[in-house]
């Protein structure tokens, strides 16, 4: 199983009281000091996210066991935590490499040595063309960018072709590697049907400094539940996908290397392993594609919509947590929390009460009989069933389960792991890097 250890490279970083969450007594201590002292959660000040170590570990193996058992390569999205001690846990496990959305995630991930990258989404800014251009000087680095229209490969020729290095030669040693980006109506980005994938494919082959390398895609905005037309639709284009690969294969330079096919959120996984294993199985002798999945909600999982939608939800384990405490209780039913949005993430689901505590840290009682029912910017409205009283007090603290671990990590620099689901004890201080 793989194991999270402290990031070396955040270690010696000092703490500080803008700090979000923080003790006081942490300010001016670095990282390494801080934990040194076996910090309790019951420390830190609310509102406050918190992570289980026991349960990222748990998750890390279980899906890239589940990858490797269907001859899939495990390339997890990187923005969902943008925290490179996330990142180096599955990467360690056996991630070959890392998925990441903008030119700027790419940069970060450089800087703490990532060799494989995927930038899931086109690559057109001049100034992150020339940045890569040069880091591909590296023979080592492998990367690869997606396109879905002539002009997005236009736009990427020009800001190659200007990009240069100190002495003013072409700073472009290899060319850049492109997947075309199928897509479908009322989905995302994309190439709108297989035809237009195709001439956008043979333009990048037709390139001289981009490289036709494989096709992507992503099959999480066509459906949003497990219904049948849901399933339907990501099968449906699923199948285009693989259709689109075998007519790039007709197309890309084999002496290349391998191409790529890749999709999959965190929703349909299921469906990907499925549509991509007969061609997974008929190639397996070949060496000529890598099958690549990219889920990157499945580390951290949730109590939300990836429970609900995740077809592994029960081989996964929540591993986020809210805390906020009460601080009115205007009504017999109706108590408020010091935790809104810009703390505790809202858009795919509210905040979900699970227990409540005299403090933080310490055993909670179940809170079965209430609901988060709105949020503000640091409020949660905690209401009780039909109206029923709230068993609250103020200044208790109210655990909470939480719904998208991608809007959950951007409101916070630092976040507290403790050793296991009921542990109070700090073992490391997560950084993110958004």
């Amino acid at each position: 199983m793989p194991r999270l250890a402290p990031l070396a490279e955040t270690a010696d970083t000092r703490l500080t009281e803008g700090d979000k969450g923080l003790p006081p007594r942490a300010a001016g201590l670095t990282v390494r000091e801080f934990l040194d002292t076996a910090p309790r959660l019951g420390e830190f000040w609310t509102p406050l996210l918190a992570l289980d170590r026991a349960a990222l570990e748990h998750n890390a193996g279980t899906i890239q066991q589940w990858c490797d058992e269907r001859g899939l390569e495990l390339m997890p999205h990187g923005k969902t935590t943008m925290a490179p001690a996330l990142w180096r846990l599955q990467l360690d496990g056996g991630a070959t490499g890392l998925t990441l959305a903008t030119p700027g995630q790419v940069r970060t991930a450089r800087g703490f040595g990532v060799g494989t990258i995927m930038l899931a989404n086109a690559l057109v800014a001049p100034d992150a063309l020339a940045w890569v251009a040069a880091e591909l000087a590296d023979p080592a680095f492998e990367f690869w960018s997606w396109a879905d229209s002539l002009e997005t490969v236009e736009a990427m020729e020009r800001g190659l072709a200007a990009a240069s290095d100190a002495n003013g030669a072409p700073a472009l040693g290899r060319p850049l590697a492109v997947l075309v980006e199928l897509g479908a109506g009322g989905g995302r980005t994309g190439a709108r049907g297989l035809d237009e994938a195709l001439v956008i494919a043979r333009r990048i082959a037709d390139s001289p400094v981009l490289r036709l390398a494989g096709v992507a895609g992503y099959e999480g905005s066509l459906g949003h539940d497990r219904s049948s037309v849901a399933i339907a639709a990501v099968r449906d284009y699923l199948a285009d996908l693989v259709e689109l690969h075998g007519a790039v294969r007709t197309l890309a330079d084999p002496a290349a290397g391998p191409l790529i096919v890749t999709a999959g959120g965190s929703a349909y996984l299921d469906l990907v392993a499925d549509v991509f294993a007969p061609e997974i199985e008929a190639g397996a002798g070949r060496g000529d594609t890598r099958w690549v999945l990219r889920s990157g909600a499945s580390l951290v999982h949730d109590d939300g919509f990836y429970r609900g939608i995740s077809p592994i939800h029960r081989e996964l384990t929540p591993a986020m947590r809210g805390y906020a405490r009460v601080v009115s209780h205007p009504e017999p039913g109706l108590a408020l929390l010091d935790g809104g949005k810009r703390d505790l993430p809202y858009d795919e689901g509210l905040p979900v009460p699970l227990a409540v505590a005299s403090a933080l840290g310490a055993e909670g009682r179940p809170l079965d009989e209430a609901s988060v029912t709105a949020v503000n910017d640091q409020h949660a409205y905690l209401r009780g069933e039909a109206g029923a009283a709230l068993p609250v007090a103020i200044g208790d603290v109210v655990a909470l389960g939480l719904s998208h671990p991608c809007t959950a990590f951007d409101k916070w620099r630092w976040i507290p792991v403790v050793e296991h689901a009921g542990s109070d004890l700090v073992v490391d201080l997560v950084h993110t890097r958004f």
